[in-house]
């Protein structure tokens, strides 16, 4: 085991706080143009981050929006020349908007999932290979570096990232599925659209025929020379899958409520004070919690206790904002009913979960509260329903869109 790894597992998680996440932002605005465009693609390992933000767990969770970020940045460095970093953040928005616009995916994804451990629980073999591959005893150089710097931090550098799934797809030839929920269950920026579009993109099924292979030079370059991994597959041929459906509309939101409301905080949005409420009275704050959603298998607790403590976080700055009461609830039908009674209210509103386990939670439980008289109200963040209609086809289209957002919503 590298002494990189060794001080990885003791590092302390990071706070997950709105107070935290500005500071990692103020720390970093000053990389954030040319600087990062340069060693953007540099893992030097994990006891130096420096030439990356390390915010992907707090937009995640949105402790920090990804609007109020891309305005710090270009208030300190010109578009052209902190492009790459906003296009980064960006990317973020279009994975997101993209799954939106084609939620079938998911439920693909989660069907693939099952089968592959179906075939992981029957097959001595495989169920040994996946074992070796995530404990980090493969002995390939680097890859297992990565899978113990995931357990042990709950984070890899993107590039890292994109290696590992290569390497696992490839080389290892595993199902890609159970890589993607591997990362899902360890992960603190684990985010369902992000991580499966990608991990669909190595495997060459989410850019048809486009796939990503992992090269011992390049790992040997942008690694410093810390890894130079032998065996790799030479090539990387496109697994095979149906083509994704047609693109259907983009969620539009709902109108905000009027009156005595309960607003429930999911880990999908920890920023509930700067919700569009319109004239509704906040009289009952709730948060729930869907990490155990993200995969079939054990989630890392270190996942749970950052999701945790964004709740805790936001619910603090809810009840201080809105002076209403607060409190953790179940993330069950008659608990969201108790909140509103707690309310005196007949709505629920909360931020519009995008596709994954708080939606999923959500969905299920709506006929629920519709029954019991309840309206769930689910607000669309501005930004999202501005950018989401074009993540119609790849990025690169969608990239074109990028200055008339930060022109329509005032981020220069």
């Amino acid at each position: 085991m590298s002494d990189a790894v060794t001080d990885a597992e003791t590092a302390p998680l990071p706070e997950s706080t709105r107070e935290a996440a500005l500071a990692r932002l103020d720390a970093f605005l000053p990389r954030a143009g040319k600087a990062y465009a340069a060693a953007r693609n540099t893992d030097p390992g994990p006891e130096n981050r420096d030439n990356v933000s390390m915010l992907s767990p707090f937009l995640r969770h949105r402790l920090i929006g990804e609007d109020e970020v891309v305005a710090r940045v270009l208030s300190q460095h010109s578009f052209a020349a902190s492009e790459k970093f906003v296009q980064e953040v960006f990317w973020r928005t279009y994975w997101k908007g993209w799954l939106e616009l084609r939620p079938a995916i998911y439920t693909r994804y989660h069907e693939g999932l099952a089968q592959a451990r179906t075939a992981q629980h029957a097959d001595p073999r495989l169920d040994a290979a996946i074992r070796a591959a995530t404990s980090g005893e493969t002995g390939i150089e680097g890859f297992d570096d990565w899978a113990r710097e995931l357990v042990a931090t709950g984070y890899l550098h993107n590039h890292a990232r994109m290696w590992f799934a290569s390497i696992w797809i490839f080389t290892l030839k595993l199902p890609w599925e159970l890589g993607a929920d591997f990362f899902m269950r360890h992960l603190l920026d684990g985010d369902p659209a992000s991580n499966t579009l990608s991990w669909r993109w190595v495997a060459g099924i989410q850019t048809r025929g486009k796939t990503y292979l992992a090269r011992r030079d390049n790992i040997e370059r942008f690694t410093q020379g810390r890894f130079s991994p032998d065996g790799l597959s030479p090539t990387a041929e496109p697994l095979d899958d149906a083509p994704p459906p047609a693109p259907q509309g983009a969620p539009r939101g709902d109108d905000p409520p009027t009156g005595k409301v309960a607003l429930l905080i999911t880990e999908e949005d920890c920023r509930p004070e700067t919700l569009a409420l319109g004239t509704a009275e906040v009289t009952a704050i709730g948060t729930v919690q869907a990490s155990e959603g993200r995969s079939p298998g054990m989630v890392d607790d270190k996942v749970h206790r950052f999701t945790h403590d964004a709740l805790a976080d936001a619910l603090a700055r809810a009840k201080a904002h809105y002076s209403a009461p607060g409190a953790a609830f179940a993330f069950t039908a008659a608990s969201l009913t108790e909140l509103a009674r707690e309310a005196g209210s007949d709505t629920i509103v909360t931020a519009h979960a995008p596709i994954g386990p708080a939606r999923s939670r959500l969905d299920a439980l709506e006929p629920e509260l519709r029954e019991a008289g309840l309206r769930l109200v689910r607000v669309l963040r501005p930004l999202d329903k501005a950018a989401w209609p074009h993540a119609t086809r790849g990025f690169f289209p969608f990239r074109e869109k990028i200055p008339q957002l930060i022109g329509e919503f005032g981020l220069v």
